[in-house]
């Protein structure tokens, strides 16, 4: 079997269940047809407040827990500061990670976040002898500048490959950072077809303690400025002024959770605002299934996974027009809004709730799996290693 080796730093941890859940299934699914290690490499920051990252929430990763479903994950770290270290991060993580590649010997290295995994992965492969693809997931390209941008160039240069989850990205990594076409291969990705289905409406409502008669938005993410959560608020606070049946969940964690608590306290709609924390597959598919729309209003995206597990549990999507998202959301299973713009997301709810969607159409549109997905990344390392073979 051929031996890949999966670079990255985003897989689920115990203080942050969510994170990398995308990685997580394809890596399962790539598992049953190739033999597999998991480099999960992540910068490692000093323990005060001021110097922690603010984007994501930050903690030790441990090796060896439940959440990784006996995947082979060696989970290892380098040393950085906040803004300090980024130009030399990824050589940081390549120095890391070279001898854990030599005692593995993989045919392949895939480096899943452009940078500074991809430039790691690259390095370290290059310096065995070994082709490396780079996966490209949304703001590790989209959201870059400065030094960011010219570390990420590099990376995306230096690879055998790039894979991308969305044709917007394919033409983000070609015309942005130069990019060959010909390197820039399309791989979208899919969804766990045995958790993200139709169910019932009320049981799932019973279920969850929500009244019968809601009309419930629910939002999936990660509670992080750029998802939109403060334009949703707003939203949800001038449609819940006029309709005392909405509701709105928001499912996830993140470095704005304590904000939003704050805010959703503040609201005179407070009641009818839930906040669940990040939950585990299965229980998110219970707020999907019990909700009338899903919304998901973010600033950038790539190809976000949990819109396509909602359409693929028959709820409409009302989302920003942006990224891959105008591939995914069409006429048929949802409406698209400008970002940042809260009073149209407002009406574009409002309109979601008050039409009668064909739920049954929206999920039979979503047939993905993750095995599809394993299936062409293993056709694609397998090219490519033969393509340096001859070389």
């Amino acid at each position: 079997m051929t031996r890949i080796a999966i670079v990255t730093p985003i897989l689920p941890v115990p203080f942050d269940i969510a994170r990398g859940r995308f990685i997580h299934e394809q890596a399962k699914a790539l598992a049953r047809i190739a033999t597999i290690r998991i480099f999960l490499q992540t910068a490692r920051y000093p323990a005060i407040g001021w110097l922690k990252p603010q984007s994501y929430v930050d903690g030790r990763v441990e090796a060896g827990h439940d959440l990784w479903q006996g995947l082979d994950v060696d989970a290892y770290s380098y040393p950085a500061l906040p803004w300090v270290s980024r130009p030399f991060n990824g050589a940081s993580g390549a120095r890391r990670l070279l001898p854990r590649l030599r005692l593995f010997k993989p045919d392949v290295v895939v480096a899943y976040w452009a940078y500074p995994e991809g430039l790691s992965g690259v390095r370290a492969a290059h310096a065995l002898g070994k082709p490396c693809v780079v996966g490209v997931l949304g703001s590790d390209v989209l959201t870059r500048s400065g030094w960011l941008a010219r570390m990420t160039r590099s990376a995306l240069q230096e690879a055998d490959a790039v894979a991308v989850v969305s044709e917007h990205l394919a033409r983000t990594v070609t015309t942005r950072y130069g990019i060959d076409s010909k390197h820039v291969y399309t791989i979208i990705n899919g969804y766990n077809t045995s958790v993200f289905h139709p169910r019932a409406q009320p049981a799932c409502r019973a279920e969850l303690g929500l009244p019968a008669d809601a009309r419930l938005i629910v939002f999936v993410g990660r509670l992080i400025e750029a998802k939109g959560l403060r334009e949703l608020l707003r939203a949800f606070d001038a449609l819940a002024a006029n309709d005392p049946l909405i509701h709105l969940a928001l499912v996830g964690d993140g470095v704005m959770r304590h904000e939003l608590e704050a805010l959703v306290g503040a609201s005179p709609m407070a009641a009818r605002i839930h906040m669940p924390g990040a939950l585990a597959p299965e229980q998110v598919a219970t707020w999907i299934n019990a909700a009338d729309v899903f919304t998901l209003p973010s600033w950038s995206e790539g190809y976000p996974n949990v819109v396509v597990e909602s359409l693929a549990c028959g709820r409409p999507v009302v989302a920003s027009n942006v990224g891959g998202l105008p591939e995914i959301v069409n006429a048929q299973n949802g409406i698209l809004v400008p970002a940042r713009d809260p009073g149209a997301l407002a009406g574009a709810l409002r309109d979601a709730l008050d039409r009668a969607w064909d739920h049954e159409r929206i999920a039979a549109g979503m047939q993905r799996s993750w095995d599809d997905v394993a299936r062409e990344t293993l056709a694609l390392c397998e090219a490519v290693r033969k393509t340096v073979a001859l070389a």
